[in-house]
């Protein structure tokens, strides 16, 4: 996935939107290359469980740095389908491959509403051209 394509929240999350095969908008979920500059070296991360519903908005897990907890912010709204279960284990990957290997959870929307609340990539430069 090329950051380009894809929507981000105003927390650093990056969603791509895909269709699976039953016609279903599936979401893959990120942490953007910039909160995972920020956050320097991770020590920890907590991801939930397949089967748990989201709210937009809603903290899904968290993340552990050295200099700080953050919790992980769902940009959309929906039923968990996948972990990226392989990824508390390597936490490298996240910062080797942010929009790759590096996702954390896919959502099977059930509001494609929300979509609209996020930023494309060129928005989002901003964002973090401000944050900086």
């Amino acid at each position: 996935m090329k950051p380009e394509d894809l929507l981000y929240a105003k927390t650093h999350e990056w969603v791509c939107v895909e269709t699976d095969s039953a016609g279903a908008k599936v979401a893959t979920i990120g942490i953007s290359a910039f909160a995972l500059e920020a956050l320097t070296d991770l020590v920890f991360m907590e991801l939930p469980e397949v089967g748990r519903e989201l709210n937009a908005e809603e903290p899904f897990g968290e993340v552990e740095s050295v200099k700080a907890v953050s919790d992980l912010i769902s940009p959309v709204s929906g039923e968990i389908v996948e972990v990226n279960s392989d990824i508390a284990d390597d936490l490298e990957k996240m910062t080797e491959d942010p929009y790759g290997a590096g996702w954390l959870i896919k959502v099977k929307l059930s509001d494609e509403s929300v979509l609209a609340n996020l930023m494309d990539h060129a928005a989002y430069q901003k964002q973090c051209a401000e944050e900086a």
